[in-house]
C-alpha cells in the first residue's frame, strides 16, 4: 500500500473539495449546522414553568444574584453522593382535580460529608415539596446511629440555581455519612424533560408512556439529585406502575407489580432512566448478554425492530474488542419512543431512542434511514465505554464524550454493514459540516474553561457541531499517527480530569512516526483554540505555511488564542500517486524540499484525515485540475475558476464527488434563488445532471430496480432531486405520475429510497388537493420514519397560504409533535417561498415559542441557524439586529451563540454577493448555452 496511489477516488475527489473550494462553498457548509445530524442533532434541557398548584415555601433568602453557596450555579464541595434509594409512582391518567399527570416520588440519599457543612444543597427543579412550610417533610438520619444529627432550621426550594436548600442547626462533619430523604410530587409534562409524558395511539386508543431523558440537567426534574456528571452514585429505582404495564430502568428487574431493580452501577446521574409503558419486545442472548428492543406493540409485531436486534450484538462484541474490555453489564437495553427530542440517548443499559432511529421496515425505510440507525446504535453503544463507564467531570469538555462516540460510530457501523463503505462518510458528515461554522469569528474552542460552563443553558449550547463533529474529526487525526488506542488506556480513569488533554498526552507513549512535540502539546493546539488553518503549499518554492481560516478575513477576533492561532499539523502527502513521508509543520511556514514540483502534481491532507484545509500554487492546482480523478473546485481561489471545475460532473457517477458537489452548491442557491441569477443557474445544472439521471435511469430499468451498491442508492436520490428541482421534464412528469398514481389508487408504487424526494417534488409542483392528501396520509402515518419523510414534503409546497396553515399546525402539539415542532418550522424555511413567512412567524411568537419550548432547548440554535441561513441583504441584517435587541428580555437560551453566529454569517453573505454576483451570473449565462 505504501507505493502507488492507495486513496480511493471518491475520497480522494473530496480531498479536493474540502481542500479547493471558493469563499462561497466555505460559506455554504454553514446552512449545513441547521440540519439534524442522525446521533444527535437534539438535546433536551430545562424547561421553565411547572405544575400549577405548587406548594408555600418558605421564600429564598436572597431574589439577587450574591455570594451565597445557594445563589452559585455549581454544587459545593461538601457532599459526595454514594447511594440514591428512590421509588417513583407515575400516574398514567389526569388527575381529576387539577387535569395534570402527576408523579409521587420517595427518595433518600445516602451521601458522606468530606467538608464540614451546616448546609445540604441538591438539585431540585419543578418539583413539589408538602407537609412543612418551613422544612418541606425534608428528613435528615444518620447511617450510623452513633453520630448526632443536626436538627434541620429551615428548607427552602432556589428557582434560579435550581436548588432544594436545607439549613442545619449544627454542622454536617467530615468523615460521617448522612441520609437526606424527601417525599414529593411533580408533573408528568409533555416537555421532553426529566421524567416526562409521550402519547401515542393504538388502535384508536390513546396510550400514555412515562418516560425520562436526564442529560444533561434534566434528573433534577424527576427526584432531588446531586445533578452533576462528577457526582456519580449507585441508584436502588423501584417503579410503582399501572395493572397492564411493565417497567424498565438500567439495571435488571427484581420483581413484577413493584418492579424492584438491581442496583445500578456507580453512574451520572444524567445517565439513568426509568419508563412505564405498554410496550412489547423482542430480544436474543450474545455470549450470555440479554439484548431486548422495546417499541409500540403494533411496530414489534411489524417487525421493526430486527434490524437494530441483529446489529446490536456485532456491534457490542466490535467495541468489546476495540476498548479490549468486556461490556460492562449484564443486559442492553433498547427502545424506540414516539416522543423523544433527541435522536437517542445513551443511558447506561437502556439507551432511549426516537422511533426513526431504532425502528426499520423494509415496506417504508430507506438505505439512508438503515444507515442512521446502524450507525445512531454504534454511537450509543460507544458511550457504555466512553462516557459512561468512564465520563468527564463537568460539561465543559463534553467534546470529547461526543466527539469520541462520533468518531468510532463509523467503525461501529461498518461493522454492521461492511459492505457500504460507511468510514468514508464521516469527511461529508464531520468534516465538511464543522469547517462552516469553525470558519466563523464566533466559534468556540472544543473546550471551554470550566468556570464559563455553568447555567443550564451554557451546557445546552455546548451540544453543537463543534463537540461532536470537530470531536470526531480531530480524534480521528489524533488516531492517524498513534500506534496505540489513547481511549481504551482512559478506561482505567473512571471520571475524566477537568483537563482532558492531559489524559491524552500522559497516556500515550507510542506513534506510528517521530513526532515534533508531544501528544499533550500537539493536541493543546487543536483543543484550546477555535477554528483551524489553511495550510498553503508553493510548490515552486517547497515553502508550505499556516494561516487562521476565516470566513470573512476582515472578522474581529474576540477570543484570544493560547497558540496565536497556529497549529501543530500532521501533512500526508503524496507526489503524482506516489505516498511521500509524513510532514509536520509546527512553526506559521517552513520549506519542504520533497514538495517542489515543476511537473509533478501535491496532494495534501490525504483521505482528509488532518483537520484543516488546502491551497496551492496556480500551477499545482492546473496539474491537479488536469488529473480526471482528483477533477474538482478549488479554495481561496477565484469564484469562476472554482465554478469551471464543476464542469466535470457532466461526467462523474460517483456518489462522494456529487455529494459534496452538492453540499457546496446550496449555497448558491440560497444567495440566488430570489435574484437574475437563479435562471441561469438553473439552465446550468440542469445540463450537467441530465446524463446522471439517463444513467440511474438505464441502471434501474426505467425505475424499476434497486441499485445494487449502498453509494449508488445514494447517487440515484441525487440525480433526481437534482433534476426536478432544476425543471427536468421528464423528472417532474416522473415524481408527479408516481405521485397521483398513489393519490388515486392508494397504492404507493414509489421506492422508500425516492419517497422524499418524489413527495417534495410532486408537492412542490401541485396544490391544495396533493397537500391535503400528503396531510392526511401523515396523520394516520403509523410508522414514524414514514411520517417523517411526509413533514418534511409538506413544506415543500409552493403556495404561500398552505406554507402559512403549515406554521400555524407546528405550535399545535395534537398536529405536530413537540420533538418535531422547530424542525418542521426550518424545513419551511428551507423553501424558498416558506422563508420569509417562517421568520415572519418566529419573530412574531419569539416569546411563546422560548417560554413553551424552554430556554434550554438544544433545537432552538437549529431553529434561529434555520430560519436566517438565506439572509444576504442589508435589510435582512437589520431585521436580524432588531429581532436580538427586540428579545434581549426574553433571551435566547441555547440559541444566543446561534444569533450572533447568524450575524456574522449575514454579514459574510452580503460581502460575498457584492463581490461576486456580476461574475457569477455572467458565468451561468456562458455555461448555460447549449
Amino acid at each position: 500500500m505504501g507505493k502507488g496511489f492507495y486513496i480511493s477516488k471518491a475520497v480522494g475527489i473530496v480531498g479536493i473539495v474540502l481542500c479547493a473550494g471558493a469563499l462561497a462553498t466555505i460559506i455554504a457548509l454553514s446552512v449545513v449546522y441547521s440540519q439534524e445530524k442522525a446521533k444527535n442533532n437534539n438535546q433536551v434541557l430545562p424547561t421553565d414553568g411547572g405544575l400549577t398548584t405548587k406548594p408555600t415555601v418558605t421564600p429564598a433568602p436572597t431574589s439577587t444574584p450574591s455570594s451565597e453557596l445557594w445563589d452559585k450555579y455549581r454544587l459545593p464541595k461538601s457532599l459526595v453522593p454514594l447511594n440514591y434509594y428512590v421509588t417513583l409512582r407515575p400516574h398514567l391518567t389526569p388527575d381529576p382535580t387539577t387535569k395534570l399527570y402527576i408523579f409521587e416520588g420517595e427518595s433518600t440519599v445516602e451521601f458522606e460529608c468530606v467538608e464540614d457543612t451546616d448546609l445540604i444543597i441538591i438539585h431540585s427543579h419543578k418539583l413539589n415539596y408538602s407537609d412543612s412550610e418551613k422544612t418541606l417533610g425534608v428528613r435528615l438520619t444518620p447511617v450510623n446511629d452513633a453520630v448526632n444529627v443536626p436538627t434541620i432550621k429551615s428548607a427552602w426550594l432556589q428557582p434560579v440555581t435550581q436548588y432544594l436548600v436545607v439549613q442545619l442547626n449544627g454542622k454536617l462533619t467530615s468523615g460521617n455519612r448522612y441520609q437526606l430523604s424527601t417525599k414529593f410530587t411533580g408533573e408528568l409534562a409533555d416537555d421532553l424533560g426529566g421524567f416526562y409524558r409521550s402519547e401515542y395511539k393504538e388502535d384508536g386508543v390513546t396510550k400514555i408512556v412515562a418516560t425520562t431523558q436526564m442529560q444533561p440537567t434534566d434528573a433534577r426534574k424527576a427526584f432531588p439529585c446531586f445533578d452533576e456528571p462528577a457526582m456519580k452514585a449507585v441508584f436502588y429505582i423501584t417503579l410503582i406502575h399501572d395493572h397492564g404495564t411493565i417497567a424498565l430502568s438500567n439495571a435488571e428487574e427484581k420483581g413484577w407489580s413493584y418492579y424492584v431493580f438491581e442496583p445500578t452501577k456507580k453512574m451520572s446521574t444524567y445517565l439513568l432512566a426509568f419508563i412505564v409503558c405498554d410496550f412489547d419486545f423482542i430480544s436474543n442472548t450474545t455470549d450470555q448478554l440479554l439484548i431486548r428492543i422495546f417499541a409500540r406493540k403494533s411496530a414489534i409485531a411489524a417487525d421493526q425492530g430486527e434490524y437494530a436486534l441483529n446489529k446490536t450484538g456485532p456491534i457490542l462484541k466490535f467495541f468489546e474488542k476495540y476498548y479490549n474490555s468486556s461490556y460492562p453489564l449484564p443486559k442492553s437495553d433498547q427502545i424506540a419512543l414516539p416522543d423523544f427530542n433527541a435522536g437517542a440517548m445513551e443511558n447506561w443499559g437502556l439507551i432511549t431512542y426516537r422511533e426513526t432511529a431504532l425502528l426499520y421496515d423494509e415496506a417504508y425505510s430507506s438505505s439512508s434511514n438503515k444507515e442512521r440507525i446502524a450507525t445512531i446504535i454504534a454511537h450509543e453503544l460507544a458511550h457504555m465505554w466512553f462516557g459512561n463507564l468512564v465520563t468527564l467531570r463537568w460539561w465543559n469538555d463534553l467534546w470529547l464524550n461526543e466527539g469520541f462516540a462520533s468518531y468510532v460510530e463509523y467503525l461501529g457501523a461498518h461493522e454492521a454493514e461492511p459492505d457500504w463503505n460507511v468510514k468514508d462518510l464521516i469527511v461529508l458528515s464531520d468534516v465538511h459540516r464543522v469547517f462552516a461554522i469553525d470558519a466563523l469569528a464566533s466559534s468556540h474552542p472544543l473546550t471551554s474553561n470550566e468556570d464559563d460552563i455553568q447555567k443550564p443553558a451554557q451546557i445546552s449550547e455546548l451540544f453543537d457541531a463543534i463537540s461532536y463533529s470537530k470531536g470526531a474529526s480531530v480524534l480521528r487525526m489524533l488516531s492517524d499517527f498513534l500506534t496505540e488506542d489513547v481511549f481504551t488506556m482512559g478506561l482505567q480513569v473512571r471520571t475524566l480530569p477537568v483537563n482532558s488533554c492531559t489524559p491524552l498526552g500522559e497516556a500515550v507513549i507510542a506513534s506510528k512516526t517521530d513526532l515534533p512535540d508531544t501528544v499533550h502539546n500537539i493536541m493543546n493546539t487543536w483543543v484550546l483554540q477555535m477554528g483551524f488553518p489553511v495550510v498553503t503549499i508553493d510548490t515552486t518554492t517547497g515553502v508550505i505555511s499556516q494561516k487562521h481560516f476565516l470566513l470573512d478575513p476582515n472578522s474581529e477576533i474576540t477570543t484570544p488564542s493560547p497558540f496565536n492561532y497556529e497549529w501543530i499539523v500532521p501533512i500526508r502527502w503524496m507526489k503524482t500517486g506516489k505516498t511521500q513521508d509524513l510532514q509536520w509543520l509546527k512553526d506559521k511556514s517552513a520549506t519542504i524540499d520533497a514538495m517542489k514540483a515543476s511537473a509533478d502534481w501535491v496532494l495534501a491532507n490525504l483521505d482528509v484525515v488532518g483537520y484543516y484545509r488546502v491551497n496551492y500554487d496556480e500551477g499545482n492546482w492546473d496539474r491537479l485540475l488536469s488529473c480526471p480523478i482528483l477533477f474538482q473546485r478549488a479554495q481561496i481561489i477565484s469564484t469562476v475558476l472554482a465554478l469551471n471545475t464543476t464542469k466535470y460532473l457532466i461526467r462523474e457517477r460517483e456518489y462522494m464527488p456529487w455529494q459534496s458537489t452538492l453540499n457546496n452548491l446550496d449555497f448558491f442557491y440560497l444567495m440566488f434563488d430570489r435574484t437574475e441569477v437563479y435562471g441561469p443557474m438553473q439552465d446550468y445544472l440542469r445540463k450537467q445532471v441530465t446524463p446522471l439521471f439517463d444513467y440511474y435511469k438505464t441502471m434501474t430499468d426505467n425505475w424499476s430496480k434497486v441499485p445494487d451498491k449502498h453509494m449508488d442508492q445514494y447517487n440515484q436520490v441525487n440525480a433526481i432531486s437534482l433534476a426536478c428541482r432544476t425543471g427536468l421534464e421528464e423528472c417532474q412528469t416522473l415524481a408527479t405520475t408516481w405521485f397521483e398514481q398513489w393519490r388515486t389508487t392508494n397504492i404507493n408504487p414509489i421506492h422508500p429510497n425516492l419517497r422524499s424526494t418524489i413527495y417534495c417534488n410532486a408537492i412542490a409542483a401541485g396544490g391544495a388537493v396533493e397537500w391535503d392528501f400528503a396531510w392526511s396520509q401523515f396523520l394516520n402515518a403509523t410508522i414514524a420514519i414514514e411520517a417523517d419523510k411526509l413533514r418534511s414534503a409538506l413544506a415543500c409546497t409552493k403556495q404561500p397560504w398552505l406554507l402559512n396553515r403549515y406554521l400555524e399546525y407546528t405550535l399545535n402539539p395534537t398536529l405536530i409533535r413537540k420533538q418535531d415542532a422547530t424542525s418542521t418550522i426550518v424545513y419551511i424555511a428551507n423553501n424558498v417561498v416558506g422563508q420569509p413567512l417562517a421568520w415572519d412567524f418566529v419573530r412574531a411568537r419569539w416569546s411563546y415559542i422560548f417560554t413553551e419550548y424552554g430556554g434550554g432547548s438544544f433545537s432552538f440554535s437549529n431553529l434561529i441557524n434555520g430560519v436566517t441561513k438565506r439572509f444576504s441583504t442589508q435589510f435582512e441584517l437589520d431585521q436580524l439586529e432588531q429581532f436580538k435587541a427586540d428579545n434581549a428580555d426574553v433571551g435566547f437560551g441555547s440559541g444566543t451563540m446561534a444569533v450572533e453566529q447568524s450575524i456574522e454569517r449575514t454579514i459574510g453573505n452580503i460581502k460575498w454577493i457584492e463581490k461576486n454576483k456580476e461574475n457569477v451570473l455572467n458565468w451561468f449565462l456562458d455555461e448555460a448555452k447549449p
